[in-house]
């Protein structure tokens, strides 16, 4: 059986998700965050040596990565996720399987920094904030002609956008100024597999 180890509002709420939606038994070993720090346990470097979620143990195979896990479900279990490598919008998918990582998430991550650094953070906030603008107006105009980020078609690029989106909300100014975003995330959270994921993975605050 899949093993996820899963840690508390974090990016692996998108593999139980994804494992909902191809209906995949799988077992939960969930960790806590620090209430202090918001760090994860020590006893995820158990599990991979930077002590990072999700990990995912599928028999002998043990995969880090969100991305690179979501890629490997959906090409083993679920190809009806993602369109066929002949297809038109095969690379579509794949750039913004990547894109969620490696182009959103880090400004995010950068305004989380200078969040907390206080008025230390304030000269950078606003070349971030600016950044993210950009982002978001970016992703609402690719909305425009298609309620999916691939096209008529729920995949898993919009499994990995979700959480970058979700904490576009709490901290990257994503609002009701952007309409066509702020209802592709209703649809998401609206997914009866969004709903069970939830229940798997306890407490998701970006919900």
């Amino acid at each position: 059986m899949i093993r996820v180890h899963h840690l508390n509002n974090s990016r692996s709420q998108r593999v139980l998700w994804l494992l909902e939606e191809l209906a995949l038994p799988y077992e939960v070993v969930r960790y806590q965050r620090d209430a202090r720090t918001m760090l994860a346990p020590d006893s995820l470097k158990r599990i991979h040596p930077l002590g990072k979620s999700p990990v995912v143990e599928d028999g002998d195979l043990k995969l880090a990565e969100t991305g690179l896990i979501v890629d490997y479900l959906i090409s083993k279990y679920g190809p009806q996720l993602a369109p066929e490598i002949s297809s038109g919008l095969h690379w579509r998918y794949m750039y913004w399987l990547h894109y969620a990582e490696g182009s959103l998430m880090p400004p995010l991550l950068l305004k989380l920094v200078l969040t907390k650094l206080g008025p230390l953070g304030w000269p950078a906030r606003g070349f971030v904030d600016k950044q993210l603008t950009l982002h978001l107006n970016y992703l609402e105009a690719e909305l425009a002609t298609q309620p999916w980020f691939v096209g008529e078609q729920f995949t898993g690029a919009d499994i990995m956008m979700s959480f970058p989106l979700e904490a576009s909300v709490q901290r990257g100014g994503l609002n009701a100024s952007r309409p066509r975003l702020m209802d592709w995330l209703q649809r998401v959270h609206a997914r009866p597999a969004y709903a069970r994921a939830l229940e798997r993975g306890g407490p998701y605050a970006f919900a």
